[in-house]
């Protein structure tokens, strides 16, 4: 006979092991691509399907959740104020949290990319010093009202401490968020701190004044040491929690108030719904909080492309509300009113895509199935007016413990 002969039984056994292994791998492999392209090739009525179980929007909660570790307290909520407005948080002292999340801005900011520290003056007439080495923000600033209830989902929970922020949902709290733009040289640290140095040399300077002194064991009385990063991620995010706006017209028409809303805001507003808009801005806060890739145009201010979550030109679903303080939109402020926005997604849903980056193809299912018309545009605008409301805490320190300028250099003199 001729061939390869079996040695041994225990040679035949390890050949039926192996071919075995190889068969089941290649089974799980072609498991693997049938649910690929099952999920890639859903058809019209099964996204349509998916689409229509996505979208229930309502109205937001009445009340803050705390977590367990950084219960609400007035003390708190003050020194996190302070801090908030004081330029002291920064490498150079020269920039503040509230230098691109003020409330004349509604916590946002009027630029398309902001400009951290080495920067002088306010909103659109804020430009760098010179020299300069510091890059601009890669992306738009976020506005912070109602960050206390991110990540509440379709059945109106949420949990403070797995709360998704930023564009790429790279933090899970204010907490965790607090202290992050202190880190990053663009924003607040600059280049003469290290990012690893940062927070234990603002530490210092807070340990330094009597004032933060007494305001810290007033807030933390429990302490050995209360001025310390965690202490003061704490009260920045107890304070951040009270910037709430929770009484829109919206939010009054789905507690029962038929005429808080008109009746071109409910024609928008079934129209937001049914073309499928809902299915990702969803929930109370009009966003499902996930990541998705739309292809936005990128900003030629940048140098280098911003891929987003994972490198995959994946971004954070914002919030709806208050777009009316908060433009311009989208994570790098390209698109500057909600007409822009919607001939954006119209574009998208006609199969073009405004990123060479991104092809067609690769664009969240949900965005290509939309079904907007140019007669929508109007109506739903509308509905997304209802969604603004200015009743929130403006208030702004008239100074800070540190002596420095509140807001940090925002005058342009």
């Amino acid at each position: 006979m001729i061939g390869i002969g079996w040695q041994s039984d225990s040679s035949r056994l390890a050949y039926d092991i192996m071919r075995w292994i190889l068969l089941s791998f290649f089974s799980l492999f072609l498991l693997v691509i049938a649910c690929s392209n099952q999920q890639d090739d859903r058809g019209p009525s099964d996204l349509a399907r998916e689409a229509r179980r996505l979208s229930r929007i309502y109205p937001l909660p009445a009340s803050v959740k705390f977590p367990a570790d950084n219960h609400w307290s007035e003390a708190k909520v003050h020194l996190g104020r302070l801090l908030f407005f004081d330029p002291i948080l920064s490498g150079k002292q020269d920039i503040a949290c509230a230098t691109c999340h003020h409330p004349d801005n509604g916590f946002a900011e009027s630029r398309d990319l902001s400009i951290g520290t080495n920067g002088i003056g306010f909103g659109n007439s804020r430009h760098f010093k010179q020299p300069n080495e510091i890059p601009l923000v890669k992306r738009n600033a976020h506005t912070i009202l109602n960050t206390a209830f991110n990540g509440i989902d379709l059945g109106q929970r949420y949990d403070p401490n797995n709360a998704p922020m930023f564009w790429d949902n790279r933090a899970n709290s204010l907490e965790e968020q607090a202290l992050m733009p202190m880190k990053a040289l663009e924003e607040m640290r600059g280049t003469e701190i290290s990012e690893e140095e940062i927070v234990q040399v603002v530490i210092k300077r807070l340990r330094t004044i009597d004032a933060y002194v007494e305001l810290f064991e007033k807030a933390f009385p429990d302490s050995d040491q209360p001025i310390d990063s965690i202490n003061l991620a704490k009260a920045l995010a107890t304070y951040e929690r009270t910037l709430v706006n929770n009484n829109t017209r919206f939010d009054m028409f789905k507690r029962g108030e038929a005429e808080a809303m008109s009746l071109g805001e409910k024609e928008g507003m079934q129209l937001f719904i049914e073309v499928g808009c809902a299915a990702c801005h969803n929930g109370p806060m009009l966003s499902d909080y996930k990541t998705h890739v739309l292809g936005v145009p990128e900003n030629d201010k940048l140098t280098e492309l911003d891929r987003g979550f994972e490198d995959r030109f994946h971004f954070r679903t914002p919030t709806l509300r208050n777009l009316r303080f908060t433009f311009p939109f989208m994570h790098n402020g390209t698109m500057h009113s909600i007409r822009e926005i919607l001939e954006f997604y119209q574009d998208i849903s006609q199969g073009k895509s405004r990123n060479p980056n991104v092809p067609i193809d690769s664009i969240d299912p949900l965005a290509r199935a939309l079904k907007l018309k140019v007669k929508d545009f109007g109506p739903i605008e509308n509905f997304l007016l209802s969604l603004n409301d200015d009743n929130y805490d403006r208030r702004i320190p008239a100074e800070v413990p540190s002596g420095l300028p509140v807001g940090g250099n925002i005058s342009s003199r």
